[in-house]
């Protein structure tokens, strides 16, 4: 089934449609939708990985027994010197 969308547009625009008449302003419309659909569709926040990167984050957070961060970083920094 085919749905009729009407959409409004001010007199300049529509003066310069009507020049342009070899365009299929039907068609430029349906693609502008689509491509606003697929955009906005990958926005969405899937539930599932947003679980999955939180249980990452925790476990990158989590303290290492035979780690330290401060003395890593100071590794690091002395070895550019």
């Amino acid at each position: 089934m085919v749905e009729v969308v009407s959409s409004r547009v001010d007199e300049d625009t529509r003066k310069k449609m009507k020049r342009l008449r070899h365009v299929n302003w039907s068609e430029v419309m349906r693609q502008a939708i689509i491509k606003k659909i697929e955009e906005e569709t990958r926005r969405e926040i899937d539930p599932l990985a947003v679980k999955e990167a939180v249980r990452l984050m925790d476990q990158v957070r989590r303290p290492q027994e035979d780690y330290d961060g401060v003395e890593e970083i100071r590794k690091w920094r002395d070895k550019r010197k």
